[in-house]
């Protein structure tokens, strides 16, 4: 397993989310439901807990988890609603994980201290509405000119947009199969850049996605992240450990939804006693305790830091990043 923090410290932080969790977040989930916002002074609590720079390395001023731990912490964090998790979600994986891997020195210095800290959320900019899954598909495109690139195109879905104070986009800047999209760095108040309303969702208020559009937003040759014609290669390494955080993100909501079961069983009576003196609810709880703890121990047991290293790295080509 990749390095992390030190045990004893890394308790003391799992403790201080579960307590935060129970004591903050949990009360505050309805008027996150009704406002459709995380109100601020949790945000301002979030920041100096430093759960923006969970996974940022502490070079950077982050905490420096590791993939274990921070799958760990996202499962304590997650009892509460997903909305919590979003917020820091970007600046924690796809958001910065891109920088981490493959940024150059002087983009590391600049934006990670700045994600670490909340100063600046993040955000990432590859699904469109005809490349979802299909990321090799996207048809926003980056032109050369001189002194940098010209990016036009839309981008959709795209978590924290409205916040962002970066974007971490992909665009095409060929039509080769193999070698047809390149990742960039882009901030945020450029000229050509603007981002639609928060779509409407079925669930999850206080986390927005919105469109993100480029119309002849010009970038210089150092907003580059990675190779050119890389593109395809950094997304899926980023990816690959955002899938996992996701698990653990719904590995974390399953233990919530138990325990509110489980309340509910101990309270709710029918033919004189609680439910869950009944065999058939004892049962459905068991089997729920069964396979939340089978969840939660698959995800641990993956092994996503094999090819995920901190620092940066020799990006595989296309068919070695489709196996990371």
């Amino acid at each position: 397993m990749e390095s992390g923090v030190d045990t004893e410290v890394f308790e003391q932080l799992l403790a201080t989310i579960d307590r935060y969790v129970d004591d903050r977040l949990i009360p505050a989930e309805r008027e996150v439901a009704e406002s459709d916002a995380i109100p601020p002074n949790i945000v301002a609590e979030m920041r100096e807990m430093g759960l923006f720079g969970l996974t940022i390395p502490e070079a950077f001023g982050g905490i420096g988890l590791n993939v274990e731990e921070e799958m760990r912490v996202v499962m304590a964090l997650c009892r509460a609603s997903p909305a919590f998790r979003s917020l820091i979600g970007t600046n924690n994986g796809i958001g910065s994980l891109g920088i981490v891997l493959a940024g150059t020195d002087a983009q590391k210095q600049y934006w990670l201290p700045r994600l670490a800290s909340g100063e600046t959320i993040a955000s990432f900019a590859l699904t469109e509405p005809e490349a979802g899954s299909d990321a090799a598909s996207v048809r926003t495109r980056a032109e050369k000119v001189d002194g940098g690139w010209v990016i036009n195109g839309g981008k959709r879905y795209i978590t924290n947009a409205a916040l962002a104070g970066v974007f971490t986009v992909f665009a095409r800047t060929s039509d080769e199969a193999r070698a047809s999209v390149t990742a960039f760095l882009v901030p945020a108040r450029i000229e050509g850049l603007s981002v639609s309303p928060s779509e409407p969702k079925m669930g999850q208020q206080g986390a927005h996605i919105h469109e993100v559009y480029f119309d002849d937003c010009f970038i210089p040759d150092d907003a580059l992240l990675g190779e050119v014609g890389q593109g395809f290669a950094v997304a899926m390494r980023i990816l690959a450990r955002g899938r996992l955080h996701i698990a653990a993100v719904c590995c974390g909501l399953a233990e919530r939804a138990l325990e509110e079961a489980l309340r509910y069983a101990m309270d709710r009576k029918q033919f004189g006693e609680v439910i869950a003196n009944f065999q058939l609810v004892q049962a459905l709880l068991a089997d729920s305790r069964a396979e939340s703890l089978a969840g939660r121990e698959l995800v641990l047991a993956t092994d996503a830091g094999a090819q995920v290293r901190e620092g940066s790295v020799h990006l595989p080509p296309l068919s070695g990043a489709l196996l990371t």
